[in-house]
């Protein structure tokens, strides 16, 4: 089946999966931060701390650039990349959950027209209103993904599919929950590293030790139940993809993504007990860290 992709020394399939691991960056980022803007936000309000908006601010605009522009741009790179490299799988998959992907661009219009009516109209309305606009784009960002694992855990386990071809019987597949929440736990943590990061350039010393501490909390309870989610997916991969992780994954990588791991989880201990130690370049390491150790686990969506 033509077009014919061929990438000397690399192969599609690297070259596809180098994509999509850098695209778990931003597209996290953009269903977790929400989730510290608005806890962040209401706390601002109920505690009549306007300082703490300046983090609102900062960390949106990140949010803004970041996610929905590197993040759409690596996003349309892994649906090019996925279909010249198997246009007959991706043209089953597309036949098979057209209706999946149609509705979560439903909800990935809302979002991305949210994150720009939520940035523009901060200090320009009421408190009320703005707070609810931020929370149709945290739920409507999270329903992204919720829609999204269901197609993508299919790639991995069709479940009932191959002996029904039913649209639900494929989405909920034995590796749907697993995912969606090892998914949302992970989500946690890569926002609270951004939000580590974001937090060491504001001036005031009492805000940037509170968004610290908070968000090394999120980040720390996110990657700790993580943890319990990734062995629950691992045993509920089928036992052929079992034998081929175990095959073609070396130990010392398996090794390094959990030293990784430990380390991530010291990292935002740390960060709760000493906030204001936190500098800039370690909190954007940790971040590459992160990536490193969550892999690629994207396909063709967001």
């Amino acid at each position: 089946m033509y077009p014919i992709w061929e990438v000397p020394h690399v192969s599609a399939g690297i070259l596809l999966a180098m994509i999509a691991t850098f695209h778990i960056l931003p597209s996290h980022l953009s269903v977790g931060a929400m989730w510290i803007n608005v806890y962040v936000e209401t706390k601002a309000h109920r505690e009549n701390r306007p300082e703490l908006l300046e983090f609102v601010k900062k960390y949106t605009l990140l949010l803004l650039v970041f996610a929905y522009v590197f993040g759409s741009l690596s996003g349309v790179g892994i649906w090019y990349a996925a279909t010249v490299a198997n246009p007959r799988g991706i043209s089953g998959l597309i036949h098979n959950y057209v209706w999946g992907w149609a509705a979560e661009w439903v909800f990935f219009i809302v979002e991305v027209t949210g994150i720009f009516i939520y940035y523009y109209t901060l200090d320009k309305v009421d408190r009320r209103t703005h707070l609810k606009i931020g929370w149709i784009f945290t739920v409507t960002s999270w329903i992204t993904m919720v829609i999204i694992t269901g197609i993508l855990s299919f790639m991995l386990s069709s479940g009932k599919w191959p002996e029904t071809g039913g649209f639900f019987d494929g989405f909920f597949n034995q590796t749907y929950w697993p995912q969606l929440f090892l998914r949302t736990f992970v989500m946690f943590g890569i926002s609270a590293a951004y939000a580590v990061a974001v937090a060491t350039r504001l001036r005031n010393d009492e805000t940037k030790k509170l968004v610290i501490k908070t968000a090394s909390q999120w980040g720390f309870a996110g990657l700790l139940l993580a943890s319990g989610a990734l062995f629950w997916y691992l045993k509920a991969l089928p036992e052929a993809s079992r034998g081929l992780f175990g095959m073609i994954v070396p130990d010392g990588l398996k090794t390094g993504v959990l030293v990784s791991w430990g380390a991530m989880l010291a990292y935002f201990l740390f960060a709760g007990v000493r906030p204001l130690a936190v500098k800039l370049v370690p909190a954007i390491m940790a971040v590459l860290v992160l990536l490193a150790e969550y892999g690629p686990r994207k396909g063709p969506g967001k």
